[in-house]
């Protein structure tokens, strides 16, 4: 979310204008361990997550920890790079046992909310407040790691999914971009009728991030809101539609239900990237797998068409976030690591590296500026994005796969659309009824 191949140009321009030294001076403490201890040596223990090509993502977090070993010459830093599908488990289970939590970790962006509730995350409000480079974070990223007014960690990436496909396979067949959804769906089928050995579109009946657009675009929505309690619109007739135009590319038209419906979104792309799908959805920040794959020079990328010519399907306006955990000993040097990682000069070398946008705006209008590839996915942005559900509950409706086991129970035939969004319904009401 990849090798060592690198960028054109190694955006040495964006990086001379928008690099900041990361500090090296330590923050205030603000006191609010749940450990009551604040040890500036020892061992911080960081987790972070496993991308489809993690080398590149590696060797910019080692220059980070170079950096910080540096200034703090009595304390090292183990990393640990964990899956993101188990990613739920995990950071519970450090919750529950902060003796063998990290202290520092990458987190999605949806789990913020459900995170504070757990008491995990420590509120880092005034570092955050106090930190030169975050006046220029993206209202939005910003926003990601904001609950009830406080600050609980640092933005450390955006990113939106778009469409990539096979300029080498549209060229032969003489087929365009798709325009519209209809036209995704035709255009997945012919390709798959005539080019036997690929998937038309690859999708993933594991890959909800994927499917999200398929129902905003018809206008359907996951919940409706207010005042900070959720109901489910899973079972909407809009809703059903999208869920619908989803689960029908899975077939042996285009992509097999027996193949395609245990798939993730990491799937779908390195299906892409090996050349055994003319077409994905991805984000920018698979670019990097992308390239280091098979396709390699003979693929392109646009925005994921809507329903009408011209218009773009809403994408989840989704990325990671890096936090301190409460139950952290090492607070300061928690907090000053954090800020390394996600600083300017971080996330523009992660950019060049992995493909991930910046959340600071100077260094996102650079990176699009430099680099052609990043057009289509600020298009995406800039046509308008969906988020979850800001609520706790969305954590347990997403580590309990209800969608997953929904759109796997409609391509599986085990039950129609109507049953597996009604039950799908049934079960996110409760999770946001416990919510509160």
């Amino acid at each position: 979310m990849k090798l060592s191949a690198r960028l054109p140009g190694r955006l040495a321009l964006l990086l001379a204008a928008a690099a900041v030294t990361a500090t090296a001076c330590a923050p205030q403490t603000s006191g609010n361990s749940s450990s009551g201890k604040d040890e500036k040596t020892g061992t911080l223990r960081v987790w972070l997550f496993q991308e489809v090509d993690n080398e590149p993502k590696e060797h910019v977090v080692d220059q980070v920890l170079a950096g910080f070993r540096e200034a703090h010459q009595d304390t090292e830093v183990s990393v640990e790079y964990i899956p993101v599908e188990t990613r739920a488990q995990r950071i519970k289970a450090a919750f529950n046992d902060p003796k063998s939590a990290p202290d520092v970790i990458e987190y999605g962006n949806t789990d913020t909310a459900g995170y504070v509730k757990d008491g995990g995350l420590a509120d880092v409000t005034d570092e955050f407040g106090a930190w030169p480079e975050a006046k220029d974070t993206d209202p939005t990223a910003r926003t990601s790691v904001t609950v009830d007014g406080k600050v609980y960690g640092a933005p450390y990436f955006v990113g939106v999914r778009a469409l990539y496909y096979r300029t080498d396979v549209f060229q032969k067949l003489r087929i365009e971009p798709p325009r519209t959804m209809a036209e995704l769906a035709t255009t997945a089928r012919k390709i798959r009728a005539a080019e036997l050995g690929l998937y038309g579109l690859a999708v993933g009946g594991a890959y909800t991030y994927g499917a999200m657009p398929f129902i905003w675009a018809d206008g359907g929505a996951l919940a409706t809101g207010k005042d900070g309690a959720y109901t489910s619109a899973i079972d909407s007739p809009a809703a059903r539609k999208g869920v619908e135009a989803y689960t029908s590319l899975f077939g042996d038209d285009n992509c097999p239900a027996a193949k395609c419906a245990g798939m993730t979104g990491n799937d779908t792309v390195t299906a892409f990237a090996s050349g055994k799908a003319a077409m994905a959805i991805g984000g920018d920040f698979s670019h990097q797998a992308v390239e280091a794959g098979s396709v390699k020079g003979k693929y392109a990328v646009v925005p994921l068409p809507g329903v009408t010519p011209g218009s773009v399907a809403p994408a989840f306006a989704g990325g990671n976030n890096i936090g301190v955990l409460r139950s952290t000993a090492h607070r300061t040097l928690a907090v000053d690591l954090m800020k390394r990682l996600t600083s300017k000069q971080t996330q523009g070398e992660m950019f060049q590296a992995m493909g991930f946008l910046p959340t600071f705006k100077d260094v996102r209008a650079q990176a699009a500026a430099k680099e052609p590839f990043v057009k289509p996915f600020v298009d995406t942005l800039a046509a308008g994005t969906e988020f979850v559900p800001a609520t706790p509950a969305w954590a347990q409706i997403d580590s309990s796969q209800v969608l997953p086991t929904m759109f796997q129970e409609i391509v599986s035939g085990k039950k129609d659309v109507n049953a597996a969004t009604g039950d799908a319904a049934k079960k996110m009401n409760d999770a946001f009824g416990a919510a509160g």
